[in-house]
């Protein structure tokens, strides 16, 4: 009989929803030659061909669709495994993965894991980061356990929970003299450089949707993929910003910053993302439990 290793599966998945290798590759932190291995390694035990390549790239052969369709009663047997023998502790045990943005990893989440960690020292909390539509592939491919992103997120088999919402603000370099901070419109940046998030994020499509519900369109000198960089490049004086108001609400965040809020008010709704099918540990159980205090 066939012995199957469980990595190798999950690589076969991947390569599969990829639909390249070398996507595959990026996902797992592997070489190309690396997955292509594991995947000639699995064909191996199984003695069938698993995937073929065609003109338009690669799919899998019916032997391989046949696989598919077993790795996921495969997942759910392992994670339930997993928990049946994690409820024999009293201790939450195990490790769970939480994907989000760059903000809310530097601002949110630190009190969170520190309490995490003090509660259940034998639990881990895995961290990823990326923009909405990364993290939400993630959680379809079982790479996350937890996505914690700006809504609406969309995608297959997932469970979607709003948590809270929050308020974005349009930051300037300190300005001394100024006395009474009004709200600014999007009239009223039309002469100043934009330093803005990289597209592809949840936040950068709500910022775009708030100049286009005001008749302009966002052109940025500078898009960036981290929260301090962009504070970075306002404090010089090289343009303004728009950010979620938890990355400058202490003193220490604003230091050399002009706070203004924005008119129209611009909002987002940050909430969790996880698969429908996901068997929820004790682990899991407790990071959703934790994430939905933070916003009460």
């Amino acid at each position: 009989m066939a012995i199957l290793n469980l990595d190798h599966l999950t690589t076969f998945r991947l390569v599969i929803s990829r639909g390249t290798f070398s996507g595959a590759a990026e996902a797992l932190g592997l070489s190309q030659p690396a997955v292509s291995l594991q995947i000639r390694q699995l064909e191996q035990a199984l003695q069938v061909r698993l995937i073929e390549r065609t003109s338009r790239g690669i799919k899998p052969t019916p032997a391989g669709i046949t696989l598919c369709e077993h790795c996921i009663k495969i997942d759910a047997a392992v994670g339930a495994a997993v928990e049946s023998v994690s409820l024999h502790s009293d201790d939450i045990t195990g490790t769970v993965t939480v994907g989000t943005g760059a903000t809310v990893c530097i601002h949110l989440l630190p009190p969170l894991l520190q309490e995490l960690r003090q509660t259940h020292p034998l639990l881990k909390v895995d961290v990823r980061t990326g923009n909405t539509s990364d993290i939400v592939r993630g959680v379809e491919e079982n790479r996350i356990d937890i996505g914690l992103v700006t809504l609406p997120a969309t995608g297959k088999c997932l469970s979607v929970t709003p948590l809270g919402t929050e308020e974005f603000v349009i930051i300037l370099e300190k300005d001394p003299a100024e006395q009474n901070i009004k709200p600014l419109s999007a009239d009223d940046l039309l002469s100043l450089p934009l330093i803005i998030f990289e597209p592809g994020s949840g936040t950068r499509s709500l910022i775009d949707g708030w100049f286009r519900d005001a008749g302009q369109v966002a052109r940025p000198v500078m898009e960036l993929g981290s929260i301090e960089a962009i504070k970075r490049m306002v404090r010089a004086g090289l343009g303004y910003s728009i950010v979620p108001r938890m990355s400058v609400e202490s003193p220490e965040e604003s230091r050399g910053l002009s706070v203004y809020s924005m008119a129209p008010a611009l909002h987002r709704t940050l909430g969790t993302v996880i698969r429908e099918d996901r068997i929820m540990s004790r682990g899991i159980q407790e990071v959703l439990k934790r994430l939905s205090a933070s916003f009460t």
